[in-house]
């Protein structure tokens, strides 16, 4: 078997040299929580750092922040994708949200845990985050219907350009995100597949796709 890690680093060679001990340190404690609470599928953590963290990571090649950029992250469940992109992105900062208190429990554990000091996590609920609370861009990883993940977060975000790609929601789905979208005015302004950018890996159908902050 091949070691994970190393297929990591030839998927990904431009991740920051300082930000794979700490991804390992992160699916270390990953590891440990998820015998306690379920935060990914048991049959999935032996493929966590493929599997999971890869798909996370596939944004860091095309996502450059800026110094200060505001990232909401909504359903992070153990923090995907929030705590990996936190990890890479030092310089921007987090706030990762969940419905569910023990996963935020989690979350806050291996953040203080890893002293992340640009990660803050929250119960909540989009919808329920005040109006007045906007951020450059929003992450959603396989919460929800592609519409209701929109219609929650739209009023969170900041229009801007300041970073590699424009702000917007940045979603992680697999299946046929085109006959979810089929007929809707609501359309990605970019599309990214995850095939492409982790070859040979179990992500066929997998996309990353980027909505822009408009009122649909």
């Amino acid at each position: 078997m091949p070691d994970p890690w190393e297929t990591l680093s030839s998927w990904l060679p431009g991740l920051p040299p300082a930000a794979l001990p700490r991804l390992q340190d992160y699916a270390t404690r990953m590891e440990d929580w998820n015998t306690k609470v379920n935060l990914v599928s048991r049959k999935d953590m032996d493929q966590f750092v493929t599997k999971h963290l890869a798909h996370c990571l596939a944004a860091t090649t095309f996502l450059r922040l800026m110094e200060g950029m505001q990232i909401l992250d909504v359903g992070t469940g153990g923090g995907l994708p929030g705590i990996p992109l936190a990890i890479c992105y030092p310089q921007a900062q987090f706030t990762l949200i969940d419905s569910v208190g023990k996963k935020v429990k989690v979350v806050e554990d291996i953040a203080k845990g890893m002293a992340l000091k640009n990660v803050k996590t929250l119960q909540a609920r989009a919808e329920s985050l005040p109006a007045k609370r906007k951020f450059d861009f929003v992450t959603g990883r396989a919460v929800t219907r592609i519409p209701d993940f929109y219609g929650w977060t739209k009023d969170k975000l900041r229009t801007g350009r300041k970073n590699s790609i424009p702000n917007g929601l940045l979603y992680w789905k697999g299946g046929d995100w085109k006959e979810e979208l089929k007929g809707l005015r609501l359309q990605p302004a970019r599309t990214w597949d995850v095939a492409k950018i982790l070859p040979n890996g179990d992500f066929a159908d997998k996309h990353i796709l980027l909505f822009p902050p408009e009122k649909y």
